[in-house]
């Protein structure tokens, strides 16, 4: 894993054996944040990373001047590895939250600017989240909620879908919150 762009540029991590994730690829990042530089601006961002695992989305937002992040994991494994990329690279205004994403969901009182989920893909209730995100008003009004996910699911006639990117087996669906 490494990161592409920004102040920490060119650093690579290797998540420890037995961590439960399946991290982004580095061509659908970059594809990723090529759409997220031409929308916000990094520094004024409340960032939600929701299925944290090994943070990689997380690094990308901050070595880019994202300085309010939250990340949610429920795995211990993968709270540590993020904490310990934190105090590596000694990331300022970055917090890890063991806990399950349903309960940040339905509990946590923040607004955010941009959400991103890259839950499990086999997650049987996958297809519920943008519903539960946007019930639960941890958009920010105008935010951005971004799902990864594989091409078995299309959100395309939800109310709040914006567009979908593919790359290769990785679909991005964007949701605004207008």
């Amino acid at each position: 894993m490494r990161i592409i762009s920004g102040l920490y540029k060119g650093r690579r991590f290797t998540p420890p054996d037995g961590i439960p994730t399946r991290p982004t690829t580095d061509i659908s990042k970059e594809g990723l944040f090529n759409i997220l530089n031409n929308n916000i601006e990094y520094q004024e961002t409340k960032f939600l990373d929701l299925f944290a695992g090994s943070g990689n989305i997380s690094y990308e937002m901050a070595s880019r001047g994202c300085t309010d992040i939250l990340a949610v994991d429920r795995f211990p494994l993968c709270v540590q590895f993020i904490e310990s990329v934190i105090e590596k690279l000694d990331i300022q205004g970055m917090q890890v939250m063991q806990a399950d994403v349903f309960d940040v969901i339905e509990k946590h009182k923040g607004q955010y600017d941009v959400i991103f989920a890259g839950p499990p893909y086999g997650l049987d209730i996958l297809d519920e989240i943008p519903d539960r995100v946007f019930a639960s008003n941890l958009s920010a009004p105008k935010g951005i909620f971004i799902l990864e996910h594989n091409p078995n699911h299309n959100f395309d006639k939800h109310a709040m879908f914006a567009e979908r990117r593919t790359y290769g087996h990785t679909n991005f669906s964007f949701f605004l919150n207008d």
